[in-house]
């Protein structure tokens, strides 16, 4: 994420760390274009991947995804567009507010 949002001319933020994209501070409910989203990793206890909106659809989240493949890795090879469902998302975080 820090890699795009840098390259969009944004100073923040600044992490390779998962959970340092979600502080209270940033935080938000709802997802639209340019949020980023955390996901949960029950067995890490943690957020431990995460994405870019790229577009809602109902009850889905389009999004783009770093340091993933096309099965899903989150130890991946690329960055891939991914749907995922509301449901599955953790954290919502606002880094233009």
């Amino acid at each position: 994420m820090s890699w795009c949002f840098g390259k969009a001319g944004y100073p923040q933020p600044r992490t390779a760390w998962s959970p340092g994209l979600f502080p209270a501070s940033r935080l938000v409910t709802t997802a639209k274009p340019g949020i980023v989203y955390g996901l949960y990793f029950p067995t890490l206890k943690r957020i431990a991947h995460c994405g870019l909106v790229e577009s809602v659809r109902n009850d889905l989240i389009y999004g783009l995804e770093g340091n993933t493949s096309l099965a899903g890795s989150r130890e991946g090879d690329g960055v891939y567009r991914k749907i995922r469902h509301k449901r599955s998302i953790y954290r919502y975080a606002d880094w233009f507010k």
